[in-house]
């Protein structure tokens, strides 16, 4: 599976995503994080900021779904891969702080990296847009706009 042009956009857009895990008991844990973006042709990555229920349990158990939208387009992307933590001795690492890095201008330190390989893509749509198939995105922004006071 790769990542499409539509899917990068969606990540670029996006403020947070939601990482979800679950431990080797099957209990699920939900997390946002800030500092994400994709990396090769197959890859999103999470900068480990404040997140060690995060790593224990990929390290337990590496099937996560991460989620992203537009929160004014209220349209996004939901990813079902295998994750792995990326620590500092490997190779891959330095390339992939450098993305995050520019994203936290340094602001943010991390030792570990949450790498998932993408598995399974399905398209996240606000229900309006199916209940109101006469919803365009340019309605949607300005619905946004006027319920978060923007």
């Amino acid at each position: 599976m790769e990542l499409t042009e539509e899917i990068k956009e969606y990540i670029d857009r996006s403020v947070l995503c939601w990482l979800a895990t679950v431990s080797a008991e099957n209990i699920p844990n939900v997390s946002p994080k800030e500092i994400f973006n994709h990396h090769g042709t197959d890859k999103i990555i999470v900068a480990n900021i404040a997140s060690p229920q995060t790593v224990k349990n990929i390290k337990q158990n590496p099937n996560v779904c991460v989620s992203f939208i537009d929160i004014l387009v209220q349209k996004g992307f939901q990813v079902k891969g295998k994750a792995r933590i990326i620590g500092k001795k490997n190779s891959s690492f330095i390339e992939m702080e450098k993305i995050l890095t520019k994203m936290t201008g340094g602001n943010f330190p991390f030792a570990t990296i949450t790498e998932i390989t993408m598995e399974q893509v399905k398209p996240i749509i606000a229900p309006k847009y199916m209940l109101y198939p006469e919803t365009t995105e340019k309605d949607q922004i300005a619905s946004a706009k006027k319920l978060y006071g923007i």
